[in-house]
C-alpha cells in the first residue's frame, strides 16, 4: 500500500515552503490567486490528508461535539431528531467539527455521559436537546465551564444561549385558523403541566382562544402523554358527548396524537374535515400523505440545527461572548383535516 502523502512532499510539487502550505490550508494567510491554485492541486493530486489528531494535539481541540437525547419508541421514528441531527451535522462539518452521539435512557442519570465525557476531555463542547424546567444539565455545564448551545428554553432567569421555536405563535395560529372557519367548540389534548414545551404551547392556545372571546371548558381540556394511544383514547372520550356539546375542533399538541384523533373519528363514522376538525403540530413528513392530509405547525428544525451549531462554534472561537438567544418563527401548514368554513 502507497504511503501517505506528507506536507513537505506537497510543499515541493507546489514549489513553496511546507508553511505556506500549512498556513493556507488553515486559512491563516492569503496569497497570490495562482499560488494557492498550485497548492490545492499538489493537494489533490497526492492526495494529502492533514493529520488530524496531530492538529487536535496543537489546538488543544478534539474537534467533537458531544449530543444527548433520549431514544423514542421503536414504533415512532423521531423525524424532528432527524432533521436536527442533519442540519447541525452538516453545519459542523464546514468547520471540521463531527457530532459525538450519546442517547441515554429515560431512567438513568442524565448527567452520567456529560460527565464521562468532560473527565475524559472526549469532547468540546455540547449541544443540549429536551429542555425542561430546571434542567439539570444546565446548571452542571456552567459549573463546569463547558461551552454549549441548547436547542429550548429553561426558567426565566437562566442565562445561556439557546435557540427555541416559537410554540405559542405556532398554536396561536391554529387558534386563528380555526376560529375562521366558524369553530367555537374547540378541544385541546395537551401535554402534561411539567412539559416545557408542553406549557409554552398552552399559552399559545389560551390567547388565541381569549382573543376570539373562547373560554376553553375543563372538560375540553385533556392532558397526557404525546403519544398515538392518547390521541385514539382522549378523541373517543371527547366525541362520546352529546351532539350539540361535543367539540367541532380537537387541537392536538403534537402529530402522534392528531393521528390517533383521526383514527379514533374515522372508526366513530365521523369524516375529518367536515364533521370534525382535526390539527397537530410538528408536521412530521407522514402528515401529508394521510387520509385526510393533516393541517399541522411546521417547525424551522433545519433552520434551528445550523443556527445551534453557527453559535457554537462562535463560543468555542470566542468563550466570553455574551449568551446569544434566537427565537424561530413556525409556520401552519392548513391541509384538509381542518376542512372548510362550517
Amino acid at each position: 500500500m502507497a504511503s501517505k502523502a506528507t506536507l513537505k512532499e506537497v510543499a515541493a510539487r507546489a514549489g513553496v515552503s511546507y508553511q505556506t502550505v500549512s498556513k493556507v490550508l488553515n486559512k491563516q494567510i492569503q496569497v497570490s490567486k495562482e499560488t494557492e491554485e498550485r497548492i490545492l492541486l499538489a493537494v489533490r493530486e497526492l492526495d494529502y490528508k492533514p493529520n488530524q489528531i496531530a492538529r487536535n494535539l496543537r489546538d488543544q481541540r478534539t474537534r467533537l461535539i458531544g449530543y444527548s437525547w433520549e431514544p423514542a419508541p421503536e414504533k415512532l421514528p423521531n423525524s424532528i431528531l432527524d432533521q436536527f441531527l442533519q442540519s447541525m451535522a452538516q453545519q459542523a462539518e464546514h468547520s471540521n467539527y463531527h457530532i459525538l452521539c450519546f442517547p441515554h435512557a429515560e431512567d438513568t442519570d442524565r448527567l452520567e455521559g456529560y460527565r464521562e465525557l468532560i473527565d475524559t476531555n472526549r469532547v468540546d463542547a455540547f449541544v443540549l436537546s429536551g429542555i425542561e424546567y430546571d434542567d439539570p444539565r444546565i446548571l452542571f455545564l456552567q459549573e463546569r465551564e463547558v461551552p454549549f448551545v441548547a436547542f429550548g428554553r429553561s426558567n426565566p432567569e437562566m442565562e445561556f444561549s439557546w435557540v427555541d421555536v416559537d410554540g405559542a405563535a405556532g398554536m396561536r395560529a391554529i387558534v386563528q385558523h380555526l376560529v375562521s372557519l366558524g369553530h367555537r367548540r374547540i378541544a385541546a389534548i395537551a401535554w402534561p403541566e411539567v412539559s416545557r414545551v408542553g406549557q409554552n404551547r398552552m399559552e399559545g392556545l389560551l390567547t388565541g382562544l381569549a382573543e376570539a372571546g373562547i373560554t376553553l371548558p375543563a372538560d375540553m381540556l385533556i392532558r397526557s402523554e404525546g403519544t398515538y394511544e392518547t390521541g385514539y383514547k382522549v378523541t373517543t372520550q371527547l366525541l362520546d358527548m352529546p351532539i350539540l356539546q361535543r367539540p367541532t375542533a380537537i387541537i392536538c399538541f403534537n402529530d402522534a396524537m392528531a393521528i390517533g384523533a383521526v383514527r379514533s373519528a374515522q372508526k366513530l363514522g365521523l369524516v375529518v374535515g367536515r364533521d370534525i376538525a382535526i390539527t397537530g403540530f410538528d408536521d412530521m413528513p407522514m402528515s401529508e400523505f394521510l387520509s385526510p392530509p393533516l393541517t399541522s405547525v411546521t417547525q424551522p428544525i433545519r433552520a434551528a440545527g445550523q443556527r445551534v451549531m453557527e453559535i457554537l462554534l462562535s463560543i468555542l472561537d470566542n468563550p466570553l461572548r455574551k449568551p446569544t438567544q434566537v427565537l424561530l418563527e413556525p409556520h401552519l401548514t392548513i391541509r384538509g383535516s381542518s376542512g372548510s368554513k362550517i
